[in-house]
């Protein structure tokens, strides 16, 4: 059989040689097309929260400060108080008829702020006249039948008795008049006690009570006023600023002080030290200081927030005539291209602007141009920071 005979060598696996065709290779490419893409993808988000999302960075603000906070030793807040005041209220009960002051009103000491219905003690005042009046008459009546009995005794006209009586009515007559002056007197402080006066010159802080209503002394009644108004002498206002114990000893009295009214901010008025109050407030641990006004104005009103600085040493004349500044701390300073700049920060992105630098005040230096207060800077800026670069404030 010649199909049998055939040689099989031929039917042999060839098992060393690679198929031919790229059925195997196409899936390993894919695998590194996609390890390629996401890596591409993770640069992208890599460089963009780096290269575009803000920066953390410290921002502070630039402030108005003083030339003479250079020898400040120490800064305490207080209140401006009147050293001179009072809940002006009537010594009667009545009700209120007459007010003539309001809010605001400068009035004089003695002046009638206040009157109170005054019918019955005026007719009490009358009705003690017309006593005092009769009384005095009794009197001369009295005295003239003295003399007549007098006259009559020595002449054996008239018995020891009579003069005795007549002398006892002309002592009766005197003591009645005393008693009708007496009275007089008490009617008077009624009518007076319906008038409410100033007690000092000043100004009205506060009316407490209007026309209708009823004043009684302490308010004794739930429906009763006690104060009519509240006034205070403005030329004694002082700031009551409190000082911690562990700096009392930085303070003492005379020392000169330098007052800011929050109000106020860029007016400065000169102060010192009145008194130290012998006394600590045991929850506060504090120690109130009553610092005094050199000068001031009609713009300071009582129970205004105030800081008071207190200061090593009297201004000078420059310093006493300088204005406040806008300040920035020294280390918001750079200087580029050698030029002196700060980074404003404005709506999260920083600006470079040049600005005009004064003198330094403490670890602060003034700004003469480029900036205004309010204005926020970067603190040590870093020299990749530059205008456009988006930042935030550090820890948000």
């Amino acid at each position: 059989m010649t199909t049998a005979s055939a040689d099989l060598s031929t039917l042999k696996i060839q098992r060393g040689t690679a198929p031919q065709g790229n059925g195997r290779r196409l899936p390993q490419r894919l695998i590194l097309a996609a390890v390629v893409l996401v890596a591409a993808v993770a640069l992208f988000l890599f460089l963009r929260n780096g290269l575009d999302g803000p920066r953390e960075v410290e921002i502070t603000t630039a402030i108005v400060t003083s030339p003479s906070q250079a020898n400040t030793v120490l800064t305490a807040s207080g209140y401006v108080v009147a050293q001179v005041r009072a809940a002006v209220a009537s010594k009667g009960t009545g009700r209120l008829e007459y007010l003539s002051v309001e809010e605001g009103d400068k009035i004089n000491k003695g002046q009638i702020i206040a009157r109170l219905q005054d019918d019955d003690v005026l007719a009490a005042l009358a009705q003690a006249h017309a006593n005092l009046a009769v009384a005095r008459a009794d009197s001369e009546d009295a005295t003239r039948t003295l003399e007549r009995i007098r006259q009559l005794f020595s002449s054996n006209l008239a018995s020891k008795a009579e003069l005795d009586a007549a002398e006892s009515r002309c002592s009766r007559v005197i003591a009645s008049i005393r008693y009708a002056e007496a009275t007089v007197t008490s009617a008077e402080v009624g009518v007076e006690n319906t008038r409410i006066r100033a007690p000092f010159d000043g100004t009205v802080l506060t009316k407490n009570a209007d026309v209708g209503e009823v004043v009684a002394p302490f308010a004794s009644s739930a429906n009763s006023r006690g104060a009519v108004v509240t006034m205070a002498d403005m030329r004694s206002v002082q700031v009551e600023a409190d000082v911690s114990e562990s700096n009392i000893t930085r303070v003492k009295p005379g020392q000169p002080c330098e007052i800011v009214l929050d109000a106020y901010p860029d007016r400065r008025y000169p102060g010192y030290v009145h008194k130290i109050v012998p006394t600590a407030d045991r929850a506060k641990a504090t120690v109130m200081t009553k610092v005094a006004f050199r000068s001031m104005d009609d713009r300071v009103l009582p129970e205004m927030s105030a800081k008071v600085m207190f200061l090593s040493k009297e201004d000078d004349g420059a310093q006493a005539g300088a204005a406040p500044v806008p300040t920035v701390p020294l280390s918001s300073i750079t200087t580029r291209e050698d030029h002196k700049m700060v980074l404003r920060v404005r709506d999260g992105r920083v600006s470079e602007v040049p600005v005009a630098v004064g003198e330094v005040i403490g670890d602060r230096i003034a700004i003469r141009e480029g900036i205004s207060p309010g204005d926020q800077v970067v603190l040590h800026p870093d020299p990749s920071l530059t205008t456009g670069t988006k930042v935030k404030p550090h820890g948000q």
